[in-house]
């Protein structure tokens, strides 16, 4: 934070600082905890930038995107605290795996699927990319 007040980046301290109080609201959310953990920090950390995509999307569509821009570069600040993103192919190979250790044979066992996919990608994939692939593979 003190290196981007420094060099006066706005978006990159809004970023910032937007980390900070969703940390500290989650650390006084659930009792007075000192210490978060790293899956719980990744979640946040999604969750922050699946809400700027959404909110960048509504804001193209209405045709302001003298407001989408700042979201989609608050989202490219936020995300150099995620793990790499896994590509479609790469992600798909997990879901292989994965439907072939739970014997998996249809849409019924999406639920017990997306659990595991999204427990070994924690965080290196978007949930709807996942949901996707999970689908055109049990269908």
């Amino acid at each position: 934070m003190k290196a981007a007040m420094r060099e006066k980046n706005t978006t990159a301290l809004t970023a910032l600082r937007a980390i900070k109080s969703a940390i500290l609201l989650l650390q006084t959310e659930g009792g007075n905890r000192d210490n978060i953990t790293q899956e719980e920090a990744l979640k946040l950390l999604q969750k922050l930038v699946k809400q700027r995509k959404d909110s960048a999307a509504i804001y193209q569509e209405q045709g302001r995107n003298d407001l989408a821009e700042p979201e989609l570069a608050e989202i490219e600040v936020i995300a150099q605290f995620l793990p790499e993103e896994k590509s479609a192919d790469q992600i798909e190979e997990v879901v292989k795996a994965v439907i072939a250790e739970l014997g998996a044979s249809g849409m019924q066992d999406m639920g017990r699927v997306m659990g595991a996919v999204s427990a070994q990608l924690a965080g290196a994939a978007d949930g709807k990319t996942v949901a996707s692939i999970v689908k055109a593979n049990l269908s």
